[in-house]
Parts: C-alpha cells; sequence; structure tokens
C-alpha cells in the first residue's frame, strides 16, 4: 500500500513537520557526499551502528573489513565518534534520495495531525524518542552487525503508532499496485496495522530494511499515545471548536 494523502486536515501550519522534512532534505543534498565511497565512509564515522551501542566501542577497522561485531578491544578507526549523537545523526541520514522522499512524504502525510495533537514541543520529543527506541530496539535484536542504520523510518513509525492511537478514523487514501493503483479509502486502523503486521513479512530476509527499528518505532509511539490519548483528544476537539485565528 502507497499512502496518498488523508483526509484529516490539521488545524494549523505543521511548522515542526515542516522544519523535520526540511533538515532531513537538506543533509541529504548539502552534507551527505554524492560520491558512494566517501558517502560509506561518511555513514560509518557518523551513523548508528549496533554493534558500536552494544559494545560501547567505535568500530575497528577488523569489524568494518569483517561486517562482524568482534570487541576484541581494539582501537576503534574513528576513534573520536560520539555514539549517543550517532543515534540523533542516523535520523536525518538517508540511503539514497528514493529512500528520503518515501519516508518524508510518510512524515507529511501522518505527522501534521500528531503535531496538532501533542503541540510543538510534545511532538519533537515523541519523534526524537520514538527515533531512539527504534534504533535502541534494532541493535537489541541485531547486536553483531556492523551495518550502519539510517534513516528516519524508525521515528516516522512512532509518529505513524501515535496516529492510529490518536485518529483511528481518519481516512488514509492509499494506491495498490496489484489494483493498477486505483485509490482506496481506508481506515487508519486498517491501513497502518496492515502496515504493521507486513514489516514481520521481512524477518529472516536480505532485505535491507531495517524492519525491526520500524516495529520497535511504532509500538512506542502507539503506547506514548496511548498514555496520554485522553487529554490529547480533549486537546485537539478544543482546537477544532476554535475560530482559525485563535488555534
Amino acid at each position: 500500500m502507497i499512502p496518498i494523502r488523508d483526509a484529516n486536515p490539521s488545524l494549523n501550519t505543521p511548522i515542526i513537520t515542516i522544519v523535520l522534512i526540511a533538515v532531513a532534505a537538506a543533509t541529504w543534498f548539502f552534507i551527505q557526499p554524492k560520491d558512494a565511497q566517501a558517502d560509506l565512509e561518511f555513514t560509518y564515522e557518523n551513523a548508528a551502528i549496533a554493534c558500536e551501542l552494544t559494545t560501547l566501542e567505535p568500530l575497528t577497522l577488523e569489524e568494518i573489513n569483517q561486517k562482524h561485531c568482534i570487541n576484541d578491544g581494539a582501537d576503534g578507526f574513528f576513534a573520536r565518534k560520539m555514539l549517543a549523537v550517532s543515534v540523533l545523526v542516523s535520523m536525518f541520514l538517508h540511503g539514497g534520495f528514493l529512500h528520503l522522499a518515501a519516508n518524508m512524504w510518510s512524515l507529511w502525510i501522518f505527522g501534521n495531525n500528531v503535531e496538532d495533537a501533542f503541540g510543538r514541543i510534545g511532538y519533537v520529543a515523541v519523534y526524537l524518542a520514538s527515533g531512539v527506541a527504534a534504533t535502541l530496539g534494532f541493535a537489541l535484536l541485531n547486536p553483531n552487525t556492523t551495518i550502519p542504520l539510517v534513516g528516519a523510518s524508525g521515528a516516522i513509525a512512532g509518529v505513524m503508532g501515535a496516529y492510529l492511537v490518536l485518529f483511528p478514523r481518519a481516512r488514509i487514501v492509499s494506491v495498490f499496485p496489484v489494483l493498477f493503483f486505483v485509490p482506496v479509502a481506508l481506515p487508519a486502523i486498517v491501513f497502518l496495522v496492515v502496515w504493521f503486521a507486513s514489516q514481520f513479512a521481512l524477518a529472516g530476509q536480505v532485505s535491507g530494511i531495517a524492519w525491526e527499528a520500524h516495529v520497535t518505532g511504532f509500538a512506542f509511539g502507539a503506547a506514548v499515545a496511548l498514555g496520554f490519548r485522553r487529554p490529547l483528544r480533549a486537546r485537539v476537539e478544543a482546537r477544532r471548536a476554535l475560530p482559525p485565528r485563535l488555534r
């Protein structure tokens, strides 16, 4: 399923969602190297890597070459790498333009309403916390991998999980390639539950997709929204009742 839009207008201009999209796009276009070898080195130096997070040590050259966590006490190749910072940096790195575009489109569709519900500060907190939870979940399930984890999809999955809890009846207009791209409007609860379940179909496959991060981020975002659902829904309904100039 490919989401096209949702029938759930935002109450205000989604400033934070726009900023997150702009930062991710600027990072891809102006900071990440476009040369394949340079980009690979840049990613190893700056992105979150499960082996580093579980051993709390930067990768050694042997670990990079062997593509496996050894933890033999040798000096890290990027010895000055700040592992905690790498978890945040990874949320704004992407593996290609299509990767960036797909993630930012999903954030644009689901982020505005979640921003309405949480407010700008709360939304930033949920977004970043979901991304951190997604990265740590991936690392715990794949402690020996030395492949860098890049992309905003874990954080965006958290936003989608929150959207499911807060707006389960909102309509998501989607297309199905097997149906020749005929648009279909589905309740968010159907679209998002199917999306979440589909992640498990990637288990055991060499897909290059960090489905573990998606699942963890989604569950984290849904849990946070569930814990505050009543006041968040009340906030949205109260603001909807106001004239636009007072929102």
